[in-house]
């Protein structure tokens, strides 16, 4: 889930109210903050008025409902299946191929290479933790196949996770359309792309050496993280900006558990560590490496 939520303009309230299309009260917003916090761990300030209800509004009209009110009764009565379109209309998903683009740097300098010189291990397990329509992991994909050679002889896999199930299913099917590609080099467009031609214009498939590195599959970080360590990679990036101090707390003590000294964490431009987990050492922009 790589979460960059955006704040619209600030407006006048009255007037916001008198052109909302829903009833939409302080006592809707505060049941449904609480309720993306209990779920998510994002924590949502009050400036998030307008987002919530313009993200949630959506939601209103597909379900041929009158007012927020109507859609806290129906969130506490379905059984939990339009929990999980709230968790998807409330999460943003920006993402890109090879953003920041020190950190695949970093991975292939650091581990992919002296791995690939190395004969004493032939495992590399990486998770990409909120990994959205799937850009980051196949990034990292692209990042392995570059630098390892004979791939067949490599005991790789990629885990790519996220909370929101729209855009894993887009990750899972590996299609972009060109703009998406806008920022990658021709030789990385020529060697793990395909074009397909649509009934909307053409649009690019990753190949099937891309695809077979990479499983996606649906995960909450507030929930028991059920993968086995050790992981040599954690992306992580984007993430837990909204999260507590406590939350990320829990959770990098959780991530901590998965890694073995040395093991690396990516976290995003925006988030840092401190006073958030010691047992992780800062060693570059944003990298982090487990400690001993």
């Amino acid at each position: 889930m790589t979460n960059a939520m955006h704040t619209p303009p600030v407006h006048d309230t009255q007037t916001m109210m008198r052109l909302r299309e829903f009833d939409f009260s302080p006592e809707d917003f505060e049941a449904l903050r609480k309720l993306v916090k209990q779920i998510t761990g994002i924590n949502l300030s009050d400036q998030k008025h307008e987002l919530v209800y313009g993200r949630l509004a959506r939601r209103l009209r597909a379900l041929q409902l009158q007012s927020f009110a109507e859609y806290r009764e129906f969130l506490a009565q379905d059984g939990g299946k339009e929990v999980v379109q709230f968790c998807n209309a409330i999460t943003t998903n920006l993402t890109s191929f090879f953003r920041e683009p020190h950190h695949f740097d970093y991975l292939r300098d650091h581990v992919l290479i002296p791995m690939a010189n190395s004969a004493t291990t032939r495992r590399l397990r990486i998770w990409s933790a909120g990994c959205s329509t799937g850009e980051e992991p196949y990034s990292i994909a692209m990042t392995i196949l570059e630098a390892l050679p004979d791939l067949r002889r490599w005991d790789v896999r990629i885990l790519a996770t996220d909370l929101d199930s729209d855009v894993l299913e887009r990750g899972r099917r590996g299609l972009y359309t060109e703009d998406r590609l806008k920022n990658l080099a021709p030789q990385r467009r020529a060697r793990f792309f395909r074009e397909r031609r649509e009934r909307d214009g053409s649009c690019y498939e990753v190949t099937p050496e891309l695809q077979s590195l990479i499983t996606f599959k649906q995960l909450n970080l507030m929930h028991p993280l059920p993968m086995r360590g050790p992981l040599d990679a954690i992306f992580c990036r984007n993430v837990v900006i909204y999260f507590d101090k406590d939350t990320q707390r829990d959770l990098f003590a959780r991530i901590a558990q998965l890694q073995k000294p040395g093991n690396l964490l990516f976290l995003g431009h925006s988030e840092s560590l401190f006073k958030v987990s010691e047992q992780y050492a800062l060693i570059g922009k944003t990298v982090y490496r487990r400690a001993g």
